[in-house]
């Protein structure tokens, strides 16, 4: 739990014994404005709603678990042949699809999840300088430049394309479709 998390836990704690302590003294009689009651509560709500819209559940950090291995084109039919599915990602620093595909698709906690199975081997090329193997491996595939992402698998030795521009259920679809039915 992060230090402003925690401050932020205290000071609703605060508010809401603040507000107990103001109910239980008007009962007694003290002359405590019913505005400075609501204005409390309202305060103590709004926190409350931050601190649950901030940690809603979703890990955006779990993206750093990804094991990726540098591209290597001729190590992907002997993956696969080993029954491996291969997640292969030509990307580039100055790529906005990439960098968008990366916020809204890979870098998202279930597919993070999808993606760290045993069976499944990460594959990335970072196209951002020069490097002959991705231009190899792009020129045979055919294709002039990033994104590029392409699921290989039992079930698709030849690999499933995906869209330029990805959402969740391509990649998931695309995992599905290329791991062999398992029984």
């Amino acid at each position: 739990m992060s230090t402003i998390t925690l401050i932020s836990i205290i000071i609703l704690c605060l508010l809401i014994g603040a507000i107990l302590l103001l109910i239980w003294q008007r009962q007694k009689g003290k002359i405590i404005p019913l505005a400075v009651i609501f204005v409390l509560g309202f305060f103590a709500l709004g926190l409350g709603a931050i601190i649950g819209f901030v940690h809603k559940g979703e890990d955006y950090q779990a993206y750093q678990k990804l094991q990726w291995h540098t591209l290597a084109p001729e190590q992907i039919a002997p993956l696969v042949a080993q029954g491996y599915t291969v997640f292969v990602d030509i990307t580039s620093d100055w790529c906005t699809i990439c960098q968008t595909n990366k916020a809204e698709v890979t870098h998202r906690e279930q597919i993070v999840n999808a993606l760290m199975a045993d069976n499944i081997i990460l594959m990335q090329g970072n196209w951002s300088e020069a490097n002959k193997t991705i231009e190899s491996y792009m020129r045979h595939e055919g294709v002039p430049g990033t994104p590029y992402n392409k699921i290989y698998g039992p079930s698709a030795p030849n690999g499933i394309l995906l869209p330029s521009k990805l959402s969740m259920s391509d990649v998931l679809n695309g995992l599905a479709a290329a791991q062999t039915n398992r029984s």
